[in-house]
């Protein structure tokens, strides 16, 4: 799986924050595990600055975004017994973004042509990640849809995107009832 470092990926794709790690976690064990999916080409262990002992999270950036989505879409990961949850990192700039560490996993699709099905939705909104389409309601001439993604990284990578679907732009919002 070892690929070159990909300059044309900006570094901030590549990047994971892995958070919920046991104290006793050691850089090779985590190394061991998340290079199963690609090559770490950095990796920084967060200290707390006064005692130096290490806050229970690393940054780690893969060569690739590839590598990035593998390692996330194998969730959940189990490191020394215990699960992390690894996610993209976000920059401190896109903190401040609505949406940016919501935990609703769920966007609401309006504007869509009745004649749509789910299997057009699912093959569309695959290139974003694992999708479950929930509910498909196109009668009284409104198309709308509700689906479950399995990561918010895919939802908001989703609301970035223009939607273009069977020649129709669609209507996108996080749901969150």
């Amino acid at each position: 799986m070892s690929k070159p470092e990909s300059p044309k990926e900006p570094k901030q794709l590549r990047k994971l924050f892995i958070g919920g790690l046991s104290f006793e976690t050691t850089d090779e064990s985590l190394r061991s595990h998340f290079e199963q999916w690609g090559t770490l080409t950095d990796y920084v262990v967060r200290r707390d600055p006064s005692t130096k002992h290490p806050r229970g999270c690393v940054f780690a950036t893969y060569a690739t975004v590839e590598e990035v989505d593998a390692a996330t879409n194998a969730r959940p990961h189990k490191v020394d017994g215990r699960v992390v949850e690894p996610k993209r990192a976000v920059s401190r700039g896109d903190a401040q973004r609505s949406g940016a560490h919501s935990t609703v996993k769920k966007i609401f699709a309006g504007c869509i042509k009745e004649d749509t099905e789910e299997h057009h939705l699912r093959d569309y909104f695959e290139q974003y990640g694992k999708n479950e389409v929930i509910e498909i309601m196109t009668d009284q001439g409104m198309g709308m849809a509700l689906m479950d993604l399995v990561m918010m990284e895919a939802i908001l990578e989703v609301m970035e995107a223009t939607m273009i679907l069977a020649i129709t732009t669609i209507s996108l919002q996080i749901w969150d009832p």
